[in-house]
Parts: C-alpha cells; structure tokens; sequence
C-alpha cells in the first residue's frame, strides 16, 4: 500500500494526567483512519525535541506504543518517523518490527534513519560520534535488517555489530515497506534507491524541485524507475485560522503550514505536491492540547488531490 497521506503524532502534551494520555493518542490514530489516511507514526525519540517542548514533556517509547495503536486501529499503516538506528541492536530492530507487523495483520512500516539528537544520545549512553560514523552504523544495521525480514538466517562480522545465524520469526509477509528519511545528495538518496521503497524528503519547501530531480537521477544511475521509489514530505501543520505567517518562527517557515484548513491544503499543494512530490505526512502539533476535527478536515480536502 503506498503512503501518500500520513499522520504523524510529534508530541503527547496534552494538558491531561497520564491515565487520559495514551487514550488521546488512540483518538488521533482513529480520526486519521475514519477521514482516510493510510499511514500514522510516532516519532522515535526517548526525550521531547527543541521546538516542540522541553526535554522532560512527556515522550513514549515509540514500538511499545505502536503495539497498542495496532490493536486500536484496524486498516492504516503503522510506523516510525524514523527509527534512529543507534538506539536498538539491529537484529532486535528486526524482531521489533516483525512482530509489529503479526500484531497489526501486516500494516508496519520501518522508517529508519542515522539518528541525530545528540542531546538523547549523551543523556541515555548512547555513542553519537559524527554524521559518518552514524551513516556507516545504519549501512552495516541494513546488512542484518533486511535479509531477517525476508525470513533469511544471517550473519555479519563487522565493524559495529556482530551475529551469528539471526533470524526472525514469526513474520506476517515477506516485505515490509521500507521508509528513510534524509535527503543527503551524497549518501542518504542513493542508498533510498538502492534499498528503499519510500524516501521521506527532509528538506525546505524551496528546496523540494531540486531535491525530487536528484532522486529521479540516482534511480536513472542504477536502472530503478524513479517511479518505484515513493516521496513524500514531513509537513508541520498549525490547525488554527488564526494563526498567521509571522507567527512562525523562522527556523520553521519552509516546514511548516498553518492557517485554516482549505489553507493547509492549498498551501501543502502549491508547495509539496506541485513541486513533484508524491505525497504528504502531517505533523500535528498539538501544544494546547488535542482539538478533534482539524486533521480529518485537511484529510478530506488532500485526498482528490493525492488520488485517494
């Protein structure tokens, strides 16, 4: 099934006790699966990020919660936007994401990138290193990731992580799509074309032609049909008609939409779709708390758009 319109759920301040905080979280997922979205993530983060809060607002464990969304919803694709490789084994990766994929009847996708919160890393032990460091990580991390799902044995000498004989079972299908996010020219769009399914494009509005044409190339390179390697991009959207573009803070303006809903979507088609991307996934932020409706309004309004 293709993602071209997704929900992700970027942060759980919801002015509410804990006991009522998960069941906001369910209500989200399933107002993206009435009005029509094929995709819901989490954010694969263990503290809240700058921008969106303060290190201690409250973050889950994002496979944990995936396991109940999965039990709560019952058509939409369920994932991570992404998995930051540091942060697990390889092989218990693997595992983690066939058994989300058993629990939700074949709806897991893995999203998965270097990982780059620097702040999580140091607090939680975690080696962060340098950008190389995390991207050479994630190439050996693919080398065992991607044989366990096909229901391969495999085992891998390297650098960074060792196994002997690996496997993972049980397992629902033979392929779980496969999601990165980046838009690095150099390393990260290349290896899209050469493993993935889906490339999230992380990236400013103004930059999006250029980065779509790389994809294009580096799919021509190695004879994929650029066609066959689905994009979409991370919208922040701000729900609320009075919200204006001053507003937004600088460091957000080419991410973010905001204003009214035909707003929102008028907005996501002049500057995503139209730019050559194939899809969206909305991030909505919900600050002061979650408001119902706002979502399914900006669904239903981007569906004919996206062909759904």
């Amino acid at each position: 099934m293709a993602i071209k319109l997704g929900l992700q759920i970027p942060n759980f301040s919801y002015g509410t006790g804990v006991a009522e905080l998960f069941p906001t979280v369910i209500a989200q997922a399933e107002e993206a699966e009435a009005a029509g979205f094929d995709s819901v993530f989490l954010m694969d983060h263990l503290y809240q990020l700058p921008g969106l809060g303060a290190p201690e607002e409250p973050m889950l464990e994002a496979y944990t919660a995936l396991g109940a969304l999965a039990n709560a919803t019952q058509r939409v694709q369920l994932g991570t936007l992404v998995t930051g490789n540091t942060y697990r084994n390889p092989a218990l990766l693997a595992k983690e994401i066939t058994t989300l994929d058993v629990i939700s009847q074949g709806r897991a996708i893995l999203g998965i990138g270097t990982g780059w919160f620097e702040l999580e890393h140091d607090s939680l032990g975690y080696e962060f290193g340098t950008f190389t460091d995390r991207f050479n990580k994630l190439h050996e991390a693919l080398d065992i990731i991607l044989p366990m799902l096909k229901g391969e044995r495999v085992t891998v000498d390297g650098k960074h992580y060792q196994t002997k004989e690996a496997f993972a079972n049980p397992r629902f299908r033979d392929h779980i799509p496969l999601m990165i996010g980046g838009s690095g020219e150099k390393k990260t769009i290349p290896l899209a074309a050469k493993h993935f399914d889906h490339l999230n494009i992380i990236a400013g509005f103004d930059e999006l032609p250029r980065k779509v044409q790389v994809v294009k190339d580096a799919c021509e390179k190695i004879g994929r049909d650029p066609a066959t390697l689905e994009t979409s991009v991370l919208a922040i959207a701000l729900i609320d008609e009075n919200i204006t573009a001053d507003m937004i803070p600088d460091d957000f303006k080419q991410q973010a939409v905001f204003g009214n809903p035909e707003q929102i979507a008028d907005q996501i088609k002049t500057k995503v779709l139209d730019a050559g991307v194939d899809g969206v996934i909305l991030s909505a932020a919900t600050i002061n708390g979650y408001k119902p409706g706002g979502v399914a309004a900006v669904g239903e309004l981007l569906k004919p758009m996206l062909g759904l």
